[in-house]
């Protein structure tokens, strides 16, 4: 059994994950105490499911959304607890199977080596990753890099990362973006022109066949219509940033 710490929990945002969810936290909790489960509002029976794991896990910890607010408001939910409870940094993974939690110690040792540091998973995908997907999020990442500068942000995209809980919760905070499937790229972006240092770590991701368990509510025409929203908003913010941006690049 891994040792508990005091300063960095796993969190897992879930909704209807369907029963892989089951083995995705078991994984998790034995590379790392404590794992906690926000439940977003779930009505595939799952929560029944991890409250039975949770009665004789005291390290697991299952925090309950009523309805289905997204994943942004999943991870705000989490830290906010987290914090609450003297927690300094969140690894979020997925809870769907696609995230390595194998590389799970990996993170945490390069958070705490640097905690002021965001720690980002950079995906290394396999034959199961579906082609268009890999395609789209090339375009994301070149925006993400343009409206940070190229300050060293390896991979917008990918979930599977260690945030410092007080620069989140801040910047979360102040608006009311990055809620749902945008949370991700505008965490990152966001982070960066707080200040933040991204320290990028390859890792695998799996897609999961629906015959493996694997369920995905991405939805090609929503979310892209959403992280268009989203850039549109960050290139605002990154044209009135430039200056503040450019002279910190330079100054490396």
């Amino acid at each position: 059994m891994v040792e508990r710490s005091r300063t960095h929990l796993v969190l897992i945002p879930s909704f209807n994950p369907g029963a892989k969810v089951y083995e995705t936290v078991r994984e998790a909790r034995r590379f790392w105490a404590p794992v906690w489960v926000v439940v977003d509002g779930s009505n595939d029976g799952t929560l029944e499911g991890l409250r039975k794991l949770a009665q004789d896990d005291e390290d697991l910890r299952i925090v309950v959304q009523p309805r289905n607010m997204g994943k942004g408001n999943a991870v705000l939910k989490g830290i906010t607890l987290a914090a609450e409870q003297g927690f300094t940094h969140a690894l979020t993974m997925d809870s769907d199977g696609q995230h390595p939690a194998g590389s799970i110690p990996k993170f945490m040792d390069a958070s705490v080596e640097c905690p002021g540091a965001v720690v980002l998973g950079v995906p290394v995908f396999d034959a199961s990753a579906p082609a268009l997907r890999v395609k789209g999020r090339k375009v994301s990442n070149w925006w993400a890099n343009l409206e940070t500068v190229g300050l060293g942000l390896g991979d917008s995209l990918y979930g599977f990362r260690v945030y410092p809980i007080a620069d989140l919760a801040a910047i979360m905070n102040r608006q009311v973006w990055m809620r749902r499937f945008d949370f991700d790229p505008e965490a990152a972006v966001r982070l960066i022109w707080r200040g933040v240092r991204p320290i990028n770590i390859p890792a695998p991701v799996k897609y999961l066949t629906p015959e493996e368990g694997g369920v995905s509510h991405f939805n090609y025409y929503r979310d892209n219509v959403l992280l268009t929203w989203m850039h549109m908003r960050l290139f605002a913010g990154f044209l009135i940033r430039l200056p503040m941006l450019l002279a910190r690049k330079h100054s490396r």
